[in-house]
């Protein structure tokens, strides 16, 4: 996961190098309205549009990876399973994603960067606390409220395995079905896994993008600070998506199901390694896929969001 704020490129988009200010729109003032909206709008559109983009050129990789998770088949099988269910079918399921990642990654910039403002203002003067912890408790707060939106990942789930193509139809009424037939609570089935994953990948990347970013040539024209953006949330999201490899496992595994008992992350966990002969690379079997995708997905959208930043 990515925001820019921990890194002295994103503040130099709005402000002098090096300073991060505890106002973000006084210190943006002379950028007219679009400045003044930095705060909040400006970062939640930004993001919202850079996970579009990224959504639509990736969705098809994503269903080739979710077939290898849940069934630990090998890519050339899983790219098969998606040719015998025919071009009308690859983008079946692509509302949900789109729904939430357009939203949860709006929420991750927008809410990392009014967290780390409020937190700022509140707790660094005088408190002694480091700016790097205030930091990553903000962007473990932006990863918790993210998981609000696990709903649309769960039907998303349903839609693109192939044993509910008859029974769930589209998005709208896979929800419905759920809703009825077992309630809100079937919605958030697979939750823990989401939570374990969501707040530290983001401590992660918020403190490890600037760093990473520092070692890289220094950009002097628009398209080589394109490309360090390109790169540099591209490694970060391919790290950090072999690092939690495994709870995506798991999560796809819980959210296959439909009704019944609610399992412990740890036994679906259990489960799976038994399934596959206690075997780490079966367990981790479509990960080196799920690195390409994260490479091209975080380089996406990090590049993105970065470019309409100094574009708006």
């Amino acid at each position: 996961h990515g925001v820019t704020t921990m890194d002295p490129e994103s503040a130099r988009t709005s402000q002098p190098q090096g300073s991060l200010g505890k106002s973000g729109v006084s210190l943006l003032s002379g950028r007219g309205l679009g400045a003044a909206l930095t705060p909040r709008g400006k970062h939640y559109a930004c993001g919202s549009i850079a996970a579009f983009t990224n959504i639509m050129v990736t969705f098809p990789i994503q269903k080739v990876l979710f077939r290898q998770q849940l069934h630990g088949v090998r890519a050339r099988e899983a790219v098969g399973q998606l040719q015998r269910d025919g071009m009308r079918n690859l983008y079946r399921g692509l509302l949900p994603p789109l729904l939430q990642k357009t939203t949860t990654v709006a929420i991750m910039f927008g809410l990392y960067e009014d967290f780390s403002h409020v937190l700022l203002d509140q707790l660094s003067t005088g408190s002694g606390i480091p700016e790097l912890v205030t930091r990553s408790f903000a962007a473990a707060l932006a990863g918790t409220a993210e998981a609000a939106l696990m709903p649309f990942e769960r039907v998303q789930t349903l839609l693109q395995d192939h044993r509910h193509h008859g029974r769930f139809h589209n998005t709208g009424h896979t929800f419905r079905t759920l809703l009825r037939e077992y309630g809100v609570k079937e919605c958030y089935r697979g939750l823990v896994p989401v939570l374990i994953r969501n707040g530290p990948s983001n401590m992660l990347f918020f403190g490890l993008r600037g760093p990473i970013k520092e070692q890289l040539p220094e950009a002097s024209s628009r398209t080589g600070h394109l490309v360090n953006d390109f790169v540099c949330g591209g490694v970060l999201g391919a790290a950090l998506g072999i690092m939690f490899y495994p709870l995506n496992v798991v999560k796809s595994r819980a959210q296959s199901q439909v009704g019944g008992a609610f399992r412990p992350c740890g036994e679906v966990l259990m489960t799976v390694w038994r399934e596959r002969g206690g075997s780490v690379a079966m367990l981790f079997r479509g990960a080196h896929l799920n690195y390409h995708r994260s490479l091209l997905s975080w380089g996406i959208i990090n590049a993105t969001y970065e470019l309409l930043l100094k574009v708006f």
